[in-house]
């Protein structure tokens, strides 16, 4: 892979980084509410417990989110050390070692395996 192709997908590694670490700050702003913050309530307490379910589905929600950011992140930085200790197996399949397509690559920078491996995986799991 040529040294323009691997700043490209460093570029990228490095913006959806950023992308996911601010979305992952927005949902720690959410855990980091109080009741009374996130209800907007004058008291601490729901009164009703259809609220009760509402703020905790909330929450419930906000952590699946962040929870797949963060393996996400893991993936990006994976890539990232990838790319940075051994630049000349980026952007080649794990399984097969085949070189994984530009467009993939652009689409999915942190992709480790190539279309073709990537269905029979998914296919395996069926």
């Amino acid at each position: 892979m040529s040294k323009a192709n691997l700043a490209h997908f460093e570029k990228r590694l490095l913006e959806e980084r950023a992308r996911v670490l601010k979305e992952l700050g927005t949902h720690g702003d959410t855990f980091g509410a109080t009741l009374h913050d996130s209800g907007g309530d004058l008291s601490s307490y729901s009164f009703h417990m259809a609220d009760q379910g509402t703020d905790a589905m909330e929450r419930e929600k906000a952590f699946l989110f962040a929870s797949q950011e963060g393996r996400f992140l893991w993936h990006i930085d994976q890539a990232l050390r990838r790319l940075y200790r051994e630049p000349e197996t980026y952007g080649h399949c794990h399984s097969c070692g085949d070189e994984i397509r530009f467009e993939r690559l652009d689409a999915l920078p942190h992709a480790r395996f190539c279309i073709t491996c990537k269905q029979k995986e998914e296919d395996g799991k069926k």
